[in-house]
């Protein structure tokens, strides 16, 4: 990592890089995060009259009700959920599917609540990925939960049953445990926490950790704002949504078009070797294949998808049979498809992480180019051209180190009101902290070198559709 002042120094880099790649945002880096979460909260001044993006929005209404009467809310609720989407055309899509008290969702979630609030909002909808593995380096990731600086496996699962495996792995039961690894015995805060969880079994990690987030946002973060959270089973039935529709415009370009599905994974391949590499990787053609627990990456030959390794044929590239694969959960789609539903055709604005920020207007370049070499949508290349920031940064932008544990005990029972308070009152520079994911990441140094000898500038092609 180096001496303190390299961190601050590559903090500055990453500042800077970020101010290069979006210009708008360079103001409100010396200004407090209220006013930054304020302008990603304001709804797009531009909104297309298209008819795929009006239908696509209509589709992801749909799904949002359903998601929230199938997690109880009120009837209301879910309609005001839905008409507050509608009209703020705005969704957090930063945090994996991670306990609502992990500090990396935690401090997330605090940031778009302090931009809410300052729209005067009660409803709060959050996409968090799931098609993720349990362990995503050592000892993190959504089957680890940091409490009071401690490791705590909140499943009790062998390494054999986290290695390799993901949140959609269907091999339970999954029980909340809760299990303290590290060495000094019982975490006080743990006490607590068990009252809150859910004592249920569920078959997939995915659903325990769903059900735990119903359970324990109201005590966290209050009943001022209604939560939904989606996830990519969600995604898995909008998708679905699409393709059964023979109008629909996914259905009509990603599999019955030719060339357009070819375009966007060789686009995909092509942008692997050019100077912004390494931010859009080909990791699956459009689908995951979830095989005997594990997720497995599919490749597009012809008319078919095929197992990667083996060059096996899976399932054909057709409507009928996708969607019947989706049902099942035998494929689920990857983060290309998953955001061209939920934000690129909708208009929806994302808010991500420090990779999301790059890859999110790539995806947009990628899919604009693929269409326009088949010389189809002009009118939607338009369309797209002319959002109103589509995507930001806007995950970990509060980057305390502090337990929220720690966090609630210092408020007390102002809680969350007073944190919103006060870390919408701090400097954005001061609030985000040394910038780990940044400051960390040999890809935003090596972004940082480009941007300064020109290798990579806002005026880039790739970079047209950010």
């Amino acid at each position: 990592m180096g001496n303190l002042v390299s961190d601050r120094d590559r903090k500055a880099a990453a500042l800077a890089s970020l101010a290069a790649l979006y210009p708008w945002m360079k103001p409100f880096q010396v200004r407090p995060v209220r006013d930054y979460a304020l302008r990603l909260f304001d709804p797009p001044a531009s909104r297309s009259q298209l008819e795929c993006r009006i239908v696509a929005l209509h589709k992801l209404l749909d799904r949002i009700q359903v998601a929230a009467i199938r997690n109880r809310l009120p009837d209301q609720t879910a309609k005001k959920i839905c008409k507050d989407v509608e009209e703020r055309r705005v969704l957090q899509t930063g945090p994996h599917l991670l306990l609502v008290v992990e500090p990396e969702a935690f401090y997330t979630h605090i940031f778009s609540l302090i931009g809410l609030s300052a729209h005067g909002c009660s409803t709060y909808v959050s996409y968090a990925v799931s098609t993720v593995s349990l362990v995503e380096r050592t000892r993190k990731g959504p089957g680890w939960l940091a409490v009071d600086g401690k490791a705590i496996n909140i499943f009790g699962l062998s390494r054999s049953r986290m290695t390799g495996y993901g949140l959609l792995t269907e091999l339970g039961p999954y029980q909340f445990q809760l299990a303290t690894t590290d060495p000094g015995g019982q975490v006080d805060a743990l006490t607590h926490l068990r009252t809150l969880l859910p004592t249920a079994r569920f078959d997939k990690p995915a659903h325990a950790i769903k059900a735990a987030n119903l359970s324990l946002w109201p005590t966290l973060f209050g009943r001022r704002f209604a939560f939904l959270q989606l996830d990519d089973e969600d995604v898995a039935d909008l998708v679905a949504d699409h393709l059964n529709d023979s109008a629909s415009w996914l259905r009509q370009r990603l599999l019955e078009t030719p060339n357009v599905a070819s375009g966007i994974v060789e686009g995909i391949d092509r942008l692997a070797i050019g100077p912004w590499a390494g931010w859009l990787t080909r990791g699956t053609d459009f689908f995951w294949f979830y095989d005997h627990g594990r997720r497995v990456p599919l490749r597009l030959e012809g008319q078919h998808l095929v197992h990667h390794a083996t060059g096996v044929k899976v399932v054909r590239f057709e409507a009928s049979e996708i969607t019947a694969w989706l049902f099942h959960r035998r494929l689920i789609p990857n983060m290309f498809l998953a955001f061209m539903v939920l934000a690129i055709l909708p208009g929806i604005r994302v808010l991500g992480g420090s990779h999301q920020t790059i890859y999110f207007p790539l995806m947009r370049y990628i899919m604009c180019r693929a269409l326009e070499v088949a010389g189809v949508d002009a009118d939607l290349r338009h369309s797209l051209a002319t959002d109103d920031v589509p995507g930001a940064w806007g995950h970990r932008v509060i980057g305390t180190g502090r337990d929220p544990f720690d966090l609630f005990r210092a408020l007390g029972p102002s809680g969350i009101s007073a944190a919103i308070n006060q870390f919408g009152g701090d400097r954005l520079t001061d609030a985000c902290g040394d910038m780990t994911g940044f400051v960390q990441d040999s890809a935003w140094s090596d972004l940082h070198e480009r941007i300064k000898v020109r290798a990579i500038a806002v005026t880039d092609s790739e970079w047209a559709f950010a």
